[in-house]
């Protein structure tokens, strides 16, 4: 039977390049055939942002820059350079303010036939006195330079402290003493130092920290930021010339203002092809979304998490298209990877809803370990269906089936 292909192009619109967003784009431009589908990825800046390395920006080091214009060359991806502004879900489209405006200084609106919204988070303050005004960020390239130069204009003996005992925290910590070994850092940790971790990731973790010479403040939940302190809920003071705040993350409000259905965090509720619940046109990827993982527990904002997401959701894009099975994409975890510096890691193997197991890597090994995940999830965004079979397909359906029945069909 011969399938008459549809007139106009359909219009998929990503919001966000970071990993997940520059993934999903990527690889949807993979799956469909370029005459049938216009991809347009939105995103304030011209290069990709490797956020899992900003860490190492803020302590004085150089990135390798990767413009979006390199890697999406030949794809037939769209780069809109531009800040998202609203989403209306209603009318399907979107308010875009940039160098791409209507010329009066009012947004553009970008109307779309699909929306994948990939729009991430920022730092998360808690709504901690003083936090929003004295503390400095790692959670955008703009945070991470501001603290870089921040740093660079800090004397020998002058105190950084840095409120947060997680992954991001136990990074910045880290990377700022091995990079300034001169400043007094300290770490303030809301519970006991690396608790989630195994007792052979927790022993190497207090061995490299006490190494580096980092004061550790453990069940020192801040409770406010000075300029020149933070003050627990203790109300210990401990002196900070520089305050960095990794507690986490808060998703970007855009979607509150949507009819879209939330969580009470303000993330997008997706079902298992990371498609919205109450909208079947949009698709929400990486920390935006709230997806279900390995036994029921909700996937955590991480790119561990956000990659596979974006390719599931590309993946369900273009079966749903082209009217072809919707595929399942398996989404579990298997480590935690941790930079201690440029000499040191600690590589915490977990299961597949991320408890801590007996096995763990660490020191040298484990710090080529990171370097190859962080080079490798750059890599990926180059490179979205490296390693698979790719096979483009027509676009068969110009409008989105409805939920029930797409949802049939990812369960079939």
């Amino acid at each position: 039977m011969q399938v008459t292909q549809p007139t106009q192009q359909h219009r998929i619109v990503v919001l966000g390049a970071g990993y997940t967003g520059a993934v999903a784009a990527g690889r949807i431009a993979k799956r469909l055939h370029r005459e049938d589908v216009t991809i347009t990825l939105v995103n304030p800046e011209p290069d990709f942002v490797e956020r899992v390395r900003l860490h190492q920006v803020a302590a004085g080091q150089d990135l390798k820059p990767r413009p979006f214009a390199e890697m999406f060359a030949g794809t037939g991806v769209q780069l809109r350079l531009g800040h998202v502004t609203a989403v209306d879900v209603d009318r399907k489209t979107v308010s875009v303010a940039g160098t791409d405006g209507q010329g009066d200084g009012r947004p553009a609106e970008l109307p779309y036939d699909t929306l994948v919204y990939a729009l991430g988070s920022g730092w998360n303050d808690g709504g901690v006195p003083g936090a929003a005004t004295h503390a400095h960020e790692v959670a955008g390239r703009p945070g991470a330079l501001r603290l870089r130069e921040r740093l660079a204009a800090l004397g020998a003996g002058r105190t950084v402290v840095v409120v947060g005992g997680g992954l991001t925290g136990l990074e910045a910590a880290t990377e700022i003493a091995e990079a300034r070994p001169d400043l007094d850092v300290a770490l303030a940790a809301r519970g006991v130092l690396g608790d989630w971790l195994s007792a052979k990731g927790r022993a190497h973790l207090r061995k490299v920290v006490d190494g580096l010479g980092i004061t550790v403040h453990e069940h020192a939940a801040v409770a406010e930021v000075t300029a020149d302190r933070v003050i627990t809920a203790d109300g210990t003071a401990v002196p900070a010339d520089v305050t960095v705040w990794t507690t986490g993350f808060a998703v970007r409000p855009i979607a509150e203002a949507t009819a879209l259905q939330l969580t009470d965090r303000g993330q997008i509720v997706v079902d298992g092809t990371m498609r919205s619940v109450s909208h079947p046109d949009v698709y929400a990827v990486g920390d935006a979304a709230m997806a279900i993982g390995p036994n029921g527990k909700p996937l955590r904002m991480s790119c561990a998490s956000g990659v596979p997401m974006a390719w599931q959701a590309a993946d369900a894009i273009a079966a749903r298209l082209s009217g072809t099975k919707v595929p399942r994409v398996a989404i579990r975890y298997f480590q935690q990877c941790v930079s201690l510096g440029r000499k040191e890691g600690l590589i915490q193997f977990v299961t597949a809803d991320d408890r801590a197991v007996d096995r763990a890597l660490t020191g040298r090994v484990a710090a080529l370990y990171k370097e190859l995940i962080c080079k490798g999830a750059a890599w990926g965004v180059a490179n979205p269906t490296a390693g698979l079979p790719t096979r483009r397909r027509h676009v068969v359906h110009q409008g989105v089936p409805a939920l029930a029945t797409a949802t049939a069909t990812a369960t079939a």
